[in-house]
């Protein structure tokens, strides 16, 4: 695998690990299974039916849980410490034919950026939690589903754009992680002058 691939399938599957890892996982094996992309040696196994199914039953759990306000936010918490480890994982695996050295780097690379956009996620859920209608919450889960399933593919079929594309995106979530931070801020500090 040439190393403009390998840096995408690692940006790629790191950003989209970071919005729902299961998706990821099953849009990867499901690709790979019907010989739309090819994988790396070393991530072939996601083809494998145990593989799929277990990823698409932990894809549906989470797309019911991802509806409902504040058991989300849950859901976001316990994912912390899976999705940006399992995108180290994917991305090793990526770099499968390179030296350990780069091997490590993209597991790395694949990992802040799975926590950058996961806290982005994480972030933005728990402020549209304070909204009474549920329909945002809804919209921005499904949005969440497409990124993570239209990245994954994208990263094994148009790798430069993808690259461009996750720089971008990660670009956006500082924006917001920034904004939101400050919202909370805000909100803390009024809850404390009363």
């Amino acid at each position: 695998m040439n190393p403009i691939r390998s840096l995408s399938l690692a940006l790629g599957a790191g950003f989209s690990s970071g919005l729902n890892l299961y998706a990821t996982v099953a849009t990867l094996g499901l690709l790979q299974r019907f010989g739309i992309v090819h994988l790396p040696a070393s991530l072939q196994v996601l083809q494998h039916p145990w593989v799929m199914g277990i990823a698409a039953g932990l894809y549906l759990i989470e797309f019911f849980a991802d509806k409902f306000p504040y058991f989300d936010t849950i859901w976001d918490f316990i994912h912390t410490f899976i999705r940006p480890p399992a995108a180290a994982l994917l991305a090793y695996g990526a770099a499968g034919g390179a030296g350990e050295q780069w091997r490590w780097a993209a597991a790395l690379l694949a990992g802040g950026v799975a926590l950058t956009s996961h806290s982005t996620k994480a972030s933005a859920r728990a402020a549209v939690n304070t909204s009474p209608e549920p329909f945002s919450n809804w919209t921005l889960s499904l949005g969440e589903d497409v990124l993570a399933v239209w990245l994954s593919w994208m990263a094994n079929v148009h790798p430069v754009a993808t690259t461009i594309v996750v720089v971008m995106l990660l670009a956006l979530c500082v924006f917001l992680l920034y904004h939101l931070f400050r919202f909370a801020r805000q909100a803390i500090e009024k809850l404390f002058a009363v």
